[in-house]
């Protein structure tokens, strides 16, 4: 089968500028620095400077009419590598070699001008993509009907609820007829129904002979789009195969085996209402463990700093599988805190889950507005060995994901 895409030795590099001292700098500074700079006094007051690679030589082909799944772990480079791939960026090295016309959803909004309405960017869109106005009619009524937005296609798209906006750059890219359609992680902003229409549509586009690239933290969704997949790490090809091969890749690659996740200071640390320093995994006895027995009791120990007194503040826990599918939410009380240091314990004592790996999800938050949020860095480990005497069969069974008891009575009638 012909490649539509060829990757080659591809990498991308940027520089990142530290900068030294306050990150606050004054017109007068910025103006004194010019002139230092043109009378040949001055020197470089960026700071220090480093490349940090977002791709490094990557090389694998994409076929003809593939679905293909890119995966990968925050800063793995799967964006970058979209943006290349939609000439957006220029690669540092290598070369990219693309078949046919491209269309790209890469945020919300991607191609559209604010001050036009939802019609005319439906024509600039049809465009860009190569299209001429023929054509463009021909798809018109089918890519309103999609986004259901007839209602404000004369409003000027600026206007348009960032929903609205997803539907209509959804229904543009996938109903123009692309021979390679680009999407990253935008159908998070839909709702749920939205959301299943594009992956029907996407199967649809797929079903025709043309080509679909997905990005998505959406294991399930990635599952139920792609045949093959990519997965990245730190701009590196990990492994390519079939999606299953590469979302059990993907899953086998966490942090299993740890128990204490120590906490990357955030960058605006001393200025932000507070932060997480560290996070336990623990047993029912409050040791730190890797991996807890099936049926067995367990907590989640948070420590964590206010840098000022925080009113209505809220700890919450949640329980995601591998395949980013939310289990169950817990949080505390509203309490109203002073600052200063604290931990909070989260003790779980009545959900019974099967053998496997699961993603913790931590958040602080006050008066609805978030503190800090963190996911996909701790996992909860849950063994085949059975804490429960004489249940072994019945806990390492494959029946589901929970495994709690019901209350359940047998009654002889006769």
């Amino acid at each position: 089968m012909n490649p539509a895409i060829q990757i080659e030795n591809l990498s991308k590099s940027y520089v990142l500028r530290h900068q030294q001292g306050s990150t606050y700098v004054a017109l007068r500074d910025v103006i004194a620095a010019r002139g230092k700079a043109l009378l040949g006094k001055g020197t470089d007051t960026s700071g220090r400077k480093e490349t940090f690679w977002a791709l490094d030589d990557l090389s694998f082909n994409i076929n003809q009419g593939d679905r293909v799944g890119i995966i990968g772990r925050n800063g793995a480079g799967k964006s970058t590598l979209l943006k290349v791939l939609s000439r957006i960026v220029t690669p540092t090295k290598g070369k990219v070699t693309v078949e046919g016309r491209v269309a790209s959803l890469l945020e919300v909004g991607t191609g559209f001008h604010p001050e036009l309405t939802g019609r005319e960017n439906i024509f600039l869109n049809g465009s860009i993509l190569g299209m001429n106005r023929a054509e463009i009619k021909q798809k018109f009524d089918e890519i309103v009907a999609f986004a259901e937005v007839e209602r404000f296609l004369d409003t000027p798209v600026k206007r348009y609820s960032s929903g609205m906006y997803v539907r209509l750059a959804f229904a543009v890219a996938a109903h123009l007829e692309p021979e390679i359609l680009i999407v990253d992680e935008v159908l998070a902003v839909g709702d749920a129904s939205f959301q299943k229409k594009c992956l029907g549509k996407m199967k649809d586009v797929a079903g025709q002979g043309r080509t679909i690239i997905f990005v998505s933290h959406n294991m399930e969704a990635v599952q139920k789009l792609c045949t093959t997949g990519v997965l990245l790490e730190r701009g590196k090809l990990l492994f390519q195969g079939s999606i299953d091969q590469v979302t059990r890749k993907y899953m086998e690659s966490g942090d299993a085996g740890q128990s204490v996740y120590e906490v990357a200071l955030p960058a605006d640390a001393a200025d932000s209402n507070g932060y997480i320093s560290r996070i336990q995994v623990e047993n029912e006895q409050g040791q730190s463990v890797a991996e807890i027995p099936t049926g067995a009791n367990w907590q989640v120990r948070v420590f964590f700093k206010l840098n000022r007194a925080t009113p209505h503040f809220i700890a919450a826990l949640g329980i995601v599988t591998m395949l980013d599918m939310p289990l169950r939410t817990s949080w505390s009380q509203a309490a109203d805190l002073a600052a200063g240091e604290y931990s909070v314990l989260f003790k779980n004592d009545d959900l019974m889950l099967v053998n496997g790996q699961y993603k913790l999800v931590i958040g602080l938050s006050t008066e609805r507005r978030v503190i800090q949020y963190i996911d996909n860095l701790v996992t909860l480990s849950i063994s085949e060995i059975s804490a429960v005497a004489g249940e072994e069969r019945i806990l390492n069974s494959e029946s589901g994901l929970i495994l709690n008891p019901m209350n359940i009575t047998i009654t002889q009638l006769n």
